[in-house]
C-alpha cells in the first residue's frame, strides 16, 4: 500500500464534497490508487510523470490526477480532482505554477 498525500487544490476539492455517492466513488478510487497506483493512465507530453484515473458517478465523468513518488518511501501525491470538463487545462495551469 502506498501512502496518500494531497496537494492543497485536491484537499480543498474533497473538503467541499457533499454528495455521499460521489464521496464513496472517490473513496473507492483512492483506495484502488493506494493499492495499485500504476493502474491509472500514464500521461505523456507536457503531463509526463502524472497519472490519471477516471470515475463515473451520477452520469458525470470525474478525474483524479496524481504523481507517484518512490524516493524516501512509497507515496502517491494527489494533485487535483474534479469533473472531466476542462480538467486537463486546469491541471496544466496548476502544475505550471
Amino acid at each position: 500500500m502506498y501512502e496518500l498525500s494531497y496537494m492543497p487544490a485536491a484537499r480543498k476539492y474533497f473538503k467541499k464534497l457533499k454528495d455521499k455517492r460521489l464521496i464513496e466513488a472517490y473513496s473507492n478510487a483512492l483506495k484502488k490508487i493506494s493499492a495499485s497506483p500504476y493502474s491509472g493512465e500514464a500521461k505523456v507530453g507536457d503531463l509526463a510523470g502524472i497519472y490519471c484515473m477516471d470515475l463515473h458517478c451520477n452520469k458525470t465523468n470525474y478525474e483524479i490526477s496524481y504523481r507517484i513518488v518512490e524516493k524516501g518511501g512509497r507515496t502517491v501525491v494527489v494533485i487535483l480532482a474534479g469533473t472531466r470538463e476542462n480538467f486537463y487545462q486546469e491541471l496544466k495551469r496548476y502544475i505550471s505554477i
